[in-house]
């Protein structure tokens, strides 16, 4: 499970650092700051979600309801992640730049939506 979501998390990253660095050209440090914690919290959200999945996928013999489940378990706990660590960035950053914050953390949860095309090589 882990080695499909190592080049989504290694590209979530880099766009991160993109977008930041696009960020400090136009809006200083903060911008840059901004950026950074927008992308660090939707790689965050999706560690939680691959966390979940995996020690779900480890126990054999489910049904496929309780698979599924599973599933839906770890997308409430990553969306309910990502919801607290948006919020709390902006409730205690006082200089976020919200176009960086919401940007980069787009950005990020697009690209983790792309671990769905990626092929499973075990």
């Amino acid at each position: 499970m882990w080695r499909k979501f190592r080049p989504v998390f290694g590209s979530q990253v880099l766009a991160t650092i993109i977008i930041a660095s696009v960020a400090a050209w136009f809006a200083g440090v903060h911008g840059a700051i901004s950026a950074l914690l927008g992308g660090l919290i939707g790689i965050t959200s999706g560690l939680a979600f691959v966390f979940l999945a995996a020690k779900s996928a480890k126990e054999k013999g489910k049904s496929p309801g309780e698979v599924i489940f599973a599933a839906l378990k770890a997308e409430v706990v990553k969306l309910f992640l990502a919801g607290l660590l948006l919020w709390l960035v902006l409730a205690l950053y006082q200089d976020v730049v919200v176009a960086g914050l919401l940007g980069s953390f787009v950005v990020s949860i697009l690209i983790f939506s792309f671990a769905l095309f990626a092929r499973d090589e075990t």
